[in-house]
């Protein structure tokens, strides 16, 4: 099941952090596509020996692969990070083999040769591009892998704007490949990430806030309407709360429980570091520097310790890139419970459907709706 075979050898790989209940591999056909044509499987060879960057490895399994090349990996996954990290261990390279940035980080000077992971967000994928194509040269190979439902027009679009002449291969195994030709004639203009809006009134202590959103965090361009719902039925508290934002994306929820309750503190928590990062800038804009807050990229609670918080608030995702799976948030819950003290309350809001109530029940031993509609419930849980 974790074995992946490539041009370079068989890789022991897995998913981070490891459940023997997620059934999902840590590599698809996109990835064995990609790794063939460079290795020439479909012809010549691709000359791997200058700068390589590879962009939205999801858990490293192309880094892993090309590790003899030293590659430049970018990525906007804490999860997927610490999975690189744990593959390469795991098969033996070197711990200087791969440099390990974020989407966050200043990339590379130049690039020779650049592999792109199409994210499922085109903005991000927009704002990478952007962001390196001041590395790329006429002489760069610039190729790019991702299964047929994930390439779009107007994914070649962007490639084709942003650097240069684009073309897609032939589906196989339901993956296909994007081969972009660099033009320094190209100019794609400004990058139009981060994104700024403000928000509507009528929404409790979020109304009129001026809300951030760096690229590929969800909802980029308003207010998503579960976390509007949400904002309608925040816990009324005061005093020093200790108050989580658990995958917090753009931090509106953390925010606006900091301007309710000035004399809280809030800790906004996710995996992606441009969430962090629009959480951070969100808060400043309205918060101030005067509020307490914490800004910290992770895997869920893990570090926060147990027992100190009063309050978690939580918008829990239900994908993990394009597969269904309530994996990430049954942790969420898990180690929602073990970071309240005694007393302390977990707030969830989630599509009805997913039924969150019963892992609740399970998890804390009791579970209350707060507020529904047609599409969300509000949840409530105490840590007895």
């Amino acid at each position: 099941m974790n074995c992946f075979t490539t041009p370079w050898g068989e890789l022991d790989l897995a998913r981070f952090p490891a459940d023997p209940r997620d059934p999902f591999r840590a590599w698809d056909a996109a990835d064995e596509y990609l790794l063939r044509h460079l290795a020439g499987t479909d012809g010549e060879p691709v000359d791997l020996s200058g700068a390589v960057a590879v962009v939205g490895d999801r858990w490293g399994a192309l880094v892993t692969a090309l590790a003899a090349h030293r590659p430049v990996q970018i990525t906007d996954s804490y999860l997927g990070q610490q999975a690189t990290r744990a593959n390469l261990a795991r098969n033996g390279a070197a711990p200087d083999a791969v440099r390990l940035l974020t989407t966050q980080d200043t990339p590379p000077d130049r690039i020779d040769v650049l592999i792109v992971r199409v994210p499922k967000s085109l903005a991000l994928l927009e704002d990478q591009l952007h962001r390196l194509a001041p590395a790329v040269h006429e002489g760069t190979v610039v190729v790019g892998t991702g299964m047929v439902k994930e390439i779009h027009t107007s994914t070649l679009q962007l490639f084709e704007r942003i650097l240069g002449p684009t073309r897609t291969s032939l589906a196989v195994k339901k993956a296909r490949l994007i081969f972009c030709t660099p033009d320094p004639a190209r100019t794609p203009g400004t990058n139009p990430w981060p994104h700024t809006y403000t928000l509507p009134t009528g929404i409790g202590a979020a109304s009129g806030m001026t809300v951030t959103n760096h690229a590929g965090v969800f909802c980029a361009e308003r207010l998503d309407i579960g976390t509007r719902f949400f904002l309608g039925h925040l816990p009324h508290r005061q005093g020093p709360d200790r108050v989580v934002d658990l995958g917090c994306g753009n931090g509106v929820l953390g925010t606006a429980a900091a301007l309710a309750n000035p004399a809280s503190e809030v800790t906004f928590v996710d995996e992606s570091f441009q969430a962090v990062a629009s959480a951070e800038a969100t808060f400043r804009a309205n918060a101030g520097t005067a509020a307490t807050a914490e800004f910290r990229v992770g895997d869920g609670l893990a570090g926060v310790p147990e027992g100190s918080a009063d309050l978690v608030l939580n918008n829990p995702p239900f994908h993990s890139h394009q597969a269904t799976t309530d994996a990430t948030a049954r942790r969420m819950f898990t180690g929602s419970r073990k970071v309240l003290r005694p007393g302390g309350e977990l707030w969830v809001v989630g599509n009805r459907h997913l039924g969150y109530h019963v892992k609740l029940k399970r998890i804390f031993g009791n579970c209350e709706l707060v507020a529904g509609d047609p599409k969300f419930v509000v949840l409530r849980a105490v840590r007895r």
